[in-house]
């Protein structure tokens, strides 16, 4: 099925590593040109590099989507150098997990403002460029821990509210035509996933639990991604697409 995605323009933040990277190959197998953006630029550049091996027009981006300096800067890298902007995936994101008790300032505000913060300026920044073509996707990654989960307060409220802030900007962005939908993974088997220290029981879990017995991959959320960025998702907006084998 051709996704219509030959020749747009896509930014993708925390492509270093994990579902960034392989939101940022999915596109550049489909003909897209991507930015992969993460505030690790060596990271964003490594990955950056195998895609250009095959063939891709990609830009390899650091900058901290927490400022709005950075941001507006980086947003005009890419149309300056792959001359345009189609589409924005809000994947950039952590988590510092703890009990609320133990939870300083600090561990809330870095986690809410990377998630929630940085979805707001990337969204802002690409917004003009979208509505002067008439044309536009932002995909953001939320999580299936906005339905709450013990220990990452921080991480669900976020998640949480990019929920909230996809409905709205669904709403505001439509009549230009540009969708705005949320995507929000269960249990996925990333780098990140796998150095935890009980991995093992993790894996096992997820087999025992999810209704589909498997860890999600990377290329699960990555095609679903693909799809609403596609011109076949056209009329789908202001939506929740959970990739988590249905578990709820």
């Amino acid at each position: 099925m051709d996704l219509g995605l030959t020749g747009k323009v896509a930014i993708v933040t925390g492509a270093g590593h994990g579902l960034g990277a392989a939101i940022a190959a999915r596109f550049a197998q489909e003909g897209a040109a991507v930015a992969l953006v993460d505030i690790d630029e060596t990271a964003a550049e490594a990955q950056a590099s195998t895609l250009r091996l095959s063939g891709a027009r990609v830009l390899a981006l650091g900058a901290d989507v927490t400022s709005e300096t950075a941001v507006t800067a980086m947003v005009g890298r890419v149309v300056e150098h792959l001359g345009g902007v189609h589409v924005l995936v809000n994947n950039a994101g952590f988590t510092r997990d703890m009990r609320i008790t133990k939870m300083k300032v600090d561990d809330w505000d870095a986690v809410v403002d990377v998630i929630l913060k940085g979805a707001f300026l990337c969204t802002r920044a690409v917004m003009p460029h979208m509505t002067e073509q008439r044309w536009g996707r932002v995909i953001n990654i939320s999580s299936r821990a906005h339905l709450g989960n013990p220990g990452q307060a921080n991480y669900s409220a976020a998640k949480a509210g990019v929920i909230g802030f996809t409905r709205a900007m669904s709403l505001e962005a439509g009549r230009s035509f540009i969708t705005v939908n949320a995507v929000a993974p269960g249990i996925i088997d990333t780098e990140a996933v796998r150095r935890l220290a009980h991995y093992e029981k993790v894996k096992e879990n997820a087999e025992k639990t999810t209704p589909i017995p498997r860890l999600g991959q990377p290329e699960d959320v990555a095609d679903v991604v693909a799809f609403l960025a596609s011109e076949r998702a056209g009329y789908v907006s202001g939506d929740v697409l959970h990739v988590s084998g249905g578990r709820y």
